[in-house]
């Protein structure tokens, strides 16, 4: 079906339609956390936590919604199309399929990939006692084993949980605002993650000794369905428009309070050939080739001839 363009009725109307529009650079992504029609207090409680990890960039339902994402999109992408966000987590519970959580994500609010997974060993963050990230954080993501680099699935599923917990996009980052690391292992058929945080202690030198403390939530994975998008679709998902990409300038540098500095290059001048600026002081005159105190070319001839006769 597609879009008309809507015009805007009124200026709050207008801001809400600027704000939807497509942009060279990305807002930070929302995600949506949305509880199933049979939840138990496992998955509400993971949920909270996951709430609470990436505010203010989150919304959270707290109300059952009896959904499917796996037999119908439409209401998942209805819910991201109202509330502006590429990203949602789903949380269930039944006997078929326990403790069931699907992370999935959505480009031009249609559905991209989406995976299922089934929680074990969960371990919420009010369980744990140790200090907590503060809200916000940017967190380190380490991802250890092979089978990430290996296994297709698994290779999608990491660039969702990066796409999911990446949180901010930054330039630079303090060594004092690395507060939050999140690790994730591939072992045995399962995915462990694991949440650190970071704490930074005294070691007598200019470098501090950094140590993580477990902080939560702690839990494992095992992967069970799986919907990923066509090549095609996230290919075209995956592409930056032209005016994103910057073009290196030769010879352009920028030093520590940004200013621009060029290097131009130039053949080697011949300088006898350089030409300097005219000026009357400059300019010789009548009399500047004579020596300093001889006489002019026609008193010498005079004083020749004079002398010639006193000699006769």
């Amino acid at each position: 079906m597609e879009q008309g363009i809507l015009k805007p009725k009124t200026q709050r109307h207008g801001r809400f339609l600027k704000a939807r529009e497509f942009k060279v650079r990305e807002n930070d992504k929302t995600s949506l956390l949305i509880k199933g029609g049979n939840s138990n207090k496992t998955m509400t409680a993971l949920l909270k936590d996951m709430y609470m990890m990436k505010k203010p960039n989150a919304i959270m339902f707290n109300k059952r919604n009896a959904l499917r994402p796996f037999e119908d999109t439409t209401s998942i992408e209805f819910l991201s199309k109202k509330n502006d966000s590429s990203l949602f987590m789903f949380g269930s519970h039944s006997k078929k399929r326990p403790n069931n959580l699907v992370i999935g994500r959505l480009y031009n609010y249609q559905m991209l990939d989406m995976m299922e997974l089934g929680v074990e060993n969960f371990s919420s963050m009010s369980d744990i006692k140790s200090t907590k990230a503060a809200l916000g954080s940017k967190p380190c993501l380490v991802f250890s084993g092979s089978d990430f680099e290996s296994d297709f699935h698994l290779i999608r599923l990491k660039s969702l949980l990066i796409d999911f917990f990446r949180g901010p996009v930054v330039e630079n980052v303090r060594l004092s605002g690395l507060e939050h690391v999140i690790q994730f292992t591939a072992i045995g058929g399962k995915i462990l993650m694991r949440s650190y945080g970071i704490v930074l202690k005294k070691s007598g030198k200019r470098v501090p000794r950094v140590e993580l403390e477990l902080m939560g939530p702690n839990m494992d994975f095992t992967l069970r369905r799986t919907h990923l998008a066509a090549d095609q679709l996230y290919k075209q998902a995956c592409r930056k428009p032209r005016a994103a990409i910057v073009k290196t300038k030769k010879n352009i540098s920028y030093d520590a309070f940004g200013a621009k500095h060029g290097r131009v290059h130039m053949q080697k001048q011949d300088m006898g050939k350089l030409q300097t600026r005219k000026t009357k002081a400059l300019k010789r005159k009548a009399g500047d080739n004579d020596d300093e105190g001889g006489s002019s070319p026609k008193q010498a001839t005079a004083t020749e001839e004079g002398g010639s006769d006193g000699m006769e």
